[in-house]
C-alpha cells in the first residue's frame, strides 16, 4: 500500500559512539545492518520483528532537557506522507539538508523532531 508509514528506527544521538554501539549490540542482541561508518550506524532485530535502533554521533554530551532522541519513520512515498503529516499538524523544520539525504525533518505539534525518510519498494 502507497503511503503506508512505519517506525522504521528508533535513533539515538549519542556522544560515546562506541561504548552504545557495543551497548545496544549485546542489550537487544541486534546486528549492524551495514558496518558502522562516520559515526552512523543502523542496529537490526536478527529476527526481523523489532524496529531498527539506528545510534548517531554526536559532538558533545547531551546538557539540558534537549533530547537525544526521535523517530525515523519509513515510507515508499515520502511526498503524499510528508504533505498528509503537515495536514494533520505537522511542521516542516528548517534542517540543513546535503544532496543524497533521503530524508525530511519534521516537528510534531509539541515540537519533537522526527524524520520522514524515503525507502525503496515497501516500507
Amino acid at each position: 500500500m502507497a503511503g503506508k508509514l512505519k517506525i522504521g528506527s528508533i535513533v539515538v544521538r549519542c556522544y560515546e559512539f562506541e561504548k552504545m554501539l557495543a551497548f545496544w549490540q549485546e542489550a537487544l542482541h541486534y546486528l549492524p545492518k551495514e558496518p558502522a561508518k562516520g559515526g552512523w550506524v543502523i542496529l537490526r532485530d536478527p529476527e526481523g520483528r523489532g524496529p531498527n535502533v539506528s545510534l548517531d554521533q554526536y559532538p558533545d554530551k547531551r546538557s539540558g532537557k534537549r533530547s537525544r532522541l526521535h523517530l525515523d519513520l519509513y515510507t515508499n512515498d515520502q511526498e503524499d506522507e510528508v504533505r498528509r503529516l503537515v495536514k494533520i499538524g505537522a511542521t516542516r523544520y528548517p534542517w540543513r539538508y546535503t544532496p543524497g539525504d533521503d530524508y525530511v525533518v519534521l516537528e510534531d505539534p509539541d515540537g519533537n523532531l522526527f524524520c520522514v525518510v524515503q525507502v525503496p519498494g515497501g516500507t
